[in-house]
């Protein structure tokens, strides 16, 4: 039974029983505090938390996942994957504990030809929480299962929670038995590898907060109505009813991993290490193909450095097979293709995808020769100092700096015959995690608890007005004061306010909230920030600056008039210079993220190269064209599918609901799905001025402008400049260019010819220099302090003319100089110095010491510096008392 068939049979089945079949998700999660979707219930946690209420009673869905915590499990085991799939059916107040055990057993046991899984009665066996005996008589009364069959499990297996504060309860978990040849007998209590988890029933009852752990919390008391939450695993399930040994070897993965042993040369089930790399690529590509089919790219930061690092991973593996070569081409081709029948949009949007895949891993094969080279250099030194390990502090560099993988170092230390020290290593990696570990509990913790917001919600969606008034009257539904409800806010409080209808716009779609105030009778507010704190909600942060403002009062939301129009003009112009690039660049220069506020828009967009300076041109020309002719501003309210058939661009990080407002600007030319404020003609923004395009990543761009009166006055600051130059150099305007590159290029001979007499005039001291060396510890010994010069490099060459000039005896020279404002100073020992132990590295780091800095370098020549340029004498003196010791 094919995977996709697994799910449909699954659809149909709860669709049958009165379920609303909800599409999947994004794996990009709402929910701030995580980086991804990583159950299938993330997504219905504000209807099981009954923050929101539910649309409809009952739901199934075959929702995408994505996690990462067991990502070093990966190819091990039989069941661990990064990305994976869970079928799953609700319930918002409806059916409870009954219901959800029977539809699961009539599912799981009714024959493959009436639409069920077919699974044997005899094979199945069910965990309960130790305490929930209504679950266990329900086994026993609906599925017939004997006592033996059900097994009491504790807090660690069979009570379900997010990890955060929200809903929990107990749960009711549903085990294949594999047979004997894959373990013991007796039930998932004493094998979980025979016995492989299908499905968990989570009887969603209580709120609970203070999450300490997974069996430490505090349970708050009852949910306002008790939920069905339940997962099956389709890879689970897909490997067993496909009779293979793993969910790598299931219909929609096993082409990558065929593929792999292709392309190695090597053959499956040959080697046990081989084997796990094989299904490592098999998962990260698949779990890399679907991320970038919901918009994540790599980057070296939150959700991205995840894709980067199963991305690299992959590459990593598929080197340790022995193929150094691109190899993703083929690898992301093959997945496309298994996944391309459930999930259309990997097919759809492969331009994209493979663009982005295939530069990741063009920049990783290019970090792997570059780390290649840094670590050669570290086998050199670990050599030279006759030491049998390389450091676990040079590995972490390697791994933490430049993306080398510490197994890549590992196999090539091993090569060159020299160990790593790895638990030095293994120490710096724990760090780093325990850091990272520190700073997510800190954002969980700064996040609200936001079932505070739950009785506002309650009342219905917050009305916004703002799209046809500036000023709308309301009511005080609700006030928050450092995040917890009160009655009032006083004069000088800053607090949150929730009102039944606004006119201020909250932020989101790249557009920032609007400025404004609120007014009631005998208070004002200052309107600091607008935000959506839970879907449907508007949240009003303000200062009240007179007065005091009660629950129940009367409030009136005012718009800042001229910010609002402003902002409104640079959202539009957003969406003209997105159609501009894409008429310029070609349609895969897609929107990846948008920032637009009064008088100022950034935007980025999916590109590989800089623009050049005519096609910044261009596209600036063909955005202001757009403003002169005057196109008309249009919005539609209407179906999400109907707005896609129209081509409306959608972005990867905005969530749609099944209507959706669109906005035409010229008709087709740019139509895009859009919430944020516009101008009704092309014309009212006036005027688009880039201002800067950068690099934000290998495949990103950014382009940055500002628009309307903000443009103009930019504009009027360069003419003012302009102006200025062609009176001071007595130039016409259209010749400026090359009179500055002509001053230019006479300013840069000048400084040649200067560098050259300084250097000159340096060279000259040498032999005054060399003649001060006295002995010292059986060495001829020059430290002096030679004054301020241009850079440390001058004082390099100097002391190298200063050493040759000593000849062969033992020799050491010492010199100290101020560049740039700051103290350094230069060691150079001589072959006959070296060899009696003395080393430059060493005292330019005695020296550095005294200066307040660092230093070091190789034997023979080194580099130090500080910030006491006092210091510089007792630096030298340093560095004398140690050639002494020697």
């Amino acid at each position: 039974m094919k995977t996709a068939e697994i799910a449909q049979r699954y659809l149909d089945f709860f669709e049958k029983n009165d379920h609303v079949i909800v599409p999947s998700a994004s794996l990009v999660s709402d929910d701030p505090s995580i980086l991804f979707t990583i159950a299938g219930m993330v997504p219905f946690i504000p209807y099981l938390s009954g923050l929101v209420p539910a649309p409809y009673p009952r739901a199934a869905d075959v929702q995408k996942c994505i996690r990462t915590l067991d990502i070093e499990e990966v190819g091990h085991t039989a069941r661990h994957g990064t990305f994976f799939q869970m079928l799953g059916n609700w319930s918002f107040g409806d059916y409870f504990k009954e219901g959800a055990i029977a539809y699961a057993w009539e599912l799981l046991t009714s024959p493959e030809t009436a639409g069920g899984l077919g699974f044997d009665e005899k094979d199945l066996w069910v965990t309960v929480y130790e305490g929930d005996d209504d679950a266990a008589e329900l086994w026993k009364r609906i599925a017939g299962l004997p006592e033996e069959r059900i097994q009491r499990m504790g807090k660690e297996d069979n009570y379900w929670h997010t990890g955060q504060p929200g809903p929990g309860g107990p749960c009711s978990e549903i085990y294949f038995d594999r047979g004997p040849a894959y373990g013991r007998d007796g039930g998932p209590a004493v094998d979980d590898n025979r016995f492989t988890e299908i499905w968990n029933l989570v009887f969603m009852q209580e709120q609970i907060r203070d999450v300490r752990s997974k069996t430490e919390f505090e349970v708050v008391g009852p949910l306002p109505k008790k939920n069905i939450d339940t997962g099956m695993g389709l890879e689970r399930v897909a490997f067993i009813k496909q009779g293979v040994e793993n969910m790598y070897e299931i219909d929609q993965v096993r082409p990558v991993l065929d593929l792999a042993v292709d392309l190695s040369g090597r053959r499956y089930g040959a080697d046990h290490e081989d084997d796990i790399r094989f299904r490592v690529i098999a998962d990260h590509v698949r779990s890399s193909l679907m991320l970038l089919s919901d918009g994540v790219t790599p980057s070296n930061e939150g959700r991205g450095y995840i894709l980067r690092r199963l991305m690299r991973r992959t590459v990593r593996a598929m080197r340790l097979l022995g193929v150094d070569r691109p190899t993703f081409p083929e690898l992301f081709v093959a997945s496309r293709d298994a996944m391309a029948s459930a999930y259309p949009v990997v097919a759809e949007d492969w331009t994209r995808i493979s663009q982005y895949a295939v530069a990741e891993e063009e920049t990783f094969l290019r970090t792997l020769a570059s780390g290649s080279t840094i670590l050669d250099l570290a086998i050199d030194e670990t050599k030279k100092a006759s030491k049998t390990s390389i450091s676990g502090s040079e590995a972490f560099l390697l791994h933490d700096t430049y993306g080398f993988p510490i197994d890549l170092t590992l196999e090539v230390a091993q090569e060159a015959g020299l160990d790593v020290d790895r638990a030095s290593f293994d120490t710096l990696m724990q760090e780093q995690k325990a850091r990272a570990k520190a700073d997510a509990k800190s954002r969980k913790r700064a996040l609200a608890d936001q079932s505070v917001y739950r009785q506002f919600r309650a009342s219905g969606e917050t009305v916004f007005t703002g799209y046809t008034d500036l000023e709308t009257a309301s009511t005080v539904l609700g006030i928050l004061v450092d995040g917890q409800p009160a009655q009032q806010a006083t004069q000088g409080q800053i607090a949150e306010v929730i009102l039944a209808e606004t006119a201020l716009y909250a932020e989101s779609g790249g557009q920032v909230a609007d400025k404004g105030t609120i007014v009631g009778p005998g208070y004002e507010l200052d309107v600091l920030d607008v935000q959506r704190p839970v879907p449907g909600l508007v949240s009003h942060t303000v200062e009240v600056s007179h007065g005091e403002v009660g629950v129940g009062q009367a409030a009136t939301s005012v718009v800042d008039a001229a910010n609002r129009r402003q902002a409104a003009q640079a959202h539009s112009a957003t969406h003209l210079v997105h159609a501009a690039l894409r008429d310029t660049l070609g349609r895969t220069a897609t929107q990846a993220g948008s920032l637009n506020r009064a008088g100022y828009l950034r935007f980025d967009f999916a590109w590989g190269q800089a623009l050049s300076t005519p096609t910044k041109s261009e596209i600036e020309e063909i955005a202001n064209n757009a403003v002169r002719d005057n196109l008309q501003v249009t919005t539609r309210v209407l179906p999400l599918a109907e707005a896609k058939s129209l081509g409306a661009m959608a972005l990867f990080s905005e969530k749609y609901g099944d209507t959706v407002r669109m906005v035409d600007i010229g008709g087709p030319w740019s139509r895009e799905l859009c919430a944020g404020t516009h101008v009704s003609t092309s014309a009212e923004i006036g005027l688009i001025s880039l201002v800067g395009e950068s690099s934000v990543g290998a495949s990103h761009r950014r382009v940055e402008a500002l628009v309307g009166v903000d443009a103009f006055h930019e504009l009027a600051a360069e003419r003012a400049i302009v102006s200025q130059l062609t009176s001071a150099l007595k130039t016409p305007r259209d010749q400026l260019p090359a009179r500055i590159a002509d001053l230019s290029a006479q300013l840069k001979t000048a400084e040649k010819k200067i560098a050259a007499f300084e250097a000159k005039a340096l060279a000259d001291r040498a032999p005054a220099l060399a003649e001060t060396a006295a002995t010292v510890g059986g060495q001829r010994l020059v430290a002096a302090s030679i004054g301020a010069v241009p850079s440390g490099d001058d004082v390099r060459t100097l002391a190298l003319q200063v050493r040759d000039r000593l000849g062969t005896e033992a020799a050491v020279v010492a010199l100290a100089a101020t560049a740039a404002g700051r103290p350094v100073v230069i060691v150079a020992t001589n072959e006959a110095a070296r060899a009696r132990g003395t080393k430059a590295g060493v005292l330019a780091k005695t020296a550095a010491a005294v200066l307040g800095g660092g230093g070091g370098g190789r034997d023979d020549v080194a580099q130090g510096g500080g910030t006491r340029g006092d210091a510089i004498d007792a630096a030298l003196e340093a560095v004398r008392a140690s050639v002494e010791r020697k």
